[in-house]
């Protein structure tokens, strides 16, 4: 007993098949621009180093947080405190503590991005790295980027068909190779991201900093296998 051609996982000469690749490149705006924020504080002692590291840590988190709905997403991640020993005859004690706080913030009102990392930047003992500009997972864009994906996909496959005399007859199937950012919220190379730093100053207040948007990459790559008409050899 005999399978039907279109279940065979090769074709025949009554029903040839055709396999593609279908590719897209997008460069959209970014929807999105993440910055990276570490409050530091030293004390002779560590009652006095924790102290202001909370005071400074109250003080960035409530500046973040007075953009209202221009910031998306507000997150602490790491907190250290360490001694600082240092010899003292044959012996060690403690010199100082050093105490650290990141703050990750999230925003998408890239017009109160410049203001607020040079506010950030103005603020004691505090350091500011980024932006990482970035689309969100559920951007238009991908969507975008595999179906032109697919429309490239079909129209290789119908000029292959064309050049033998043929038609595209049916889709046997589509595998998706995945559509991805190429500007993930990271600080990989490869030109998704751009980057800066900042440093707290005694100056007065510097005027907002110009922060362009670096348009983001989007790839979507699909396979695609076509039934087709006897060619016409």
């Amino acid at each position: 007993m005999t399978q039907d051609a279109s279940h065979q996982p090769y074709g025949t000469p009554e029903v040839p098949r055709v396999a593609v690749r279908g590719e897209a490149h997008l460069e959209v705006d970014p929807e999105i621009a993440r910055i990276g924020i570490t409050v530091s504080a030293r004390g002779t002692d560590r009652r006095t180093a924790l102290q202001d590291l909370t005071r400074r840590n109250t003080a960035a988190l409530d500046l973040v947080k007075s953009y209202g709905n221009a910031v998306e997403k507000v997150e602490t991640g790491t907190f250290s405190i360490n001694p600082e020993l240092t010899r003292h005859g044959r012996a060690e004690r403690v010199r100082a503590y050093h105490g650290r706080v990141h703050i990750t913030a999230e925003l998408s009102d890239f017009t109160a991005l410049g203001e607020l990392t040079t506010r950030l930047a103005d603020l004691e003992l505090t350091s500011i790295d980024g932006p990482w500009w970035a689309l969100r997972p559920t951007s238009p864009a991908h969507g975008e980027a595999r179906r032109q994906a697919v429309l490239e996909a079909v129209q290789r496959a119908r000029e292959y068909a064309s050049a033998l005399g043929a038609n595209l007859a049916a889709l046997v199937e589509l595998a998706d190779l995945g559509a991805e950012d190429a500007g993930p919220l990271s600080r990989s190379a490869g030109g998704a991201m751009r980057t800066m730093a900042f440093s707290a100053t005694e100056e007065s207040a510097a005027p907002p900093l110009d922060l362009e948007p670096q348009r983001q990459t989007v790839h979507a790559q699909v396979n695609a296998r076509f039934t087709m008409t006897p060619p016409q050899l």
